[in-house]
């Protein structure tokens, strides 16, 4: 396994919970600004959590949490297309 894996494994809770607490925020800051949320910078927040909690799942061979979070980023990047005005 390569340094960095190794490095997330041992430290997979702190990755996991830092992931978490991103994705309360991001959601609670929609929640609490509605149409005045910066929705470009949710969905880029978003995306990245899901990635953060992608990567430990995997590690971890964790099938129904990557699938979930794997889908999250695929979420997020057409969150991020649309947010960006890109799609409509």
């Amino acid at each position: 396994m390569s340094g960095f894996n190794a490095f997330i494994l041992r430290h997979i809770r702190i990755f996991e919970m830092v992931g978490v607490v991103m994705r309360i925020f991001s959601f609670s800051l929609v929640s609490w600004l509605g149409p005045a949320s910066p929705f470009l910078f949710v969905w880029v927040f978003n995306t990245l959590d899901a990635i953060v909690l992608s990567w430990c799942a995997l590690l971890k061979k964790d099938a129904a949490y990557s699938l979930l979070n794997l889908f999250w980023i695929l979420v997020g990047v057409v969150g991020i297309l649309r947010a960006g005005g890109v799609l409509r």
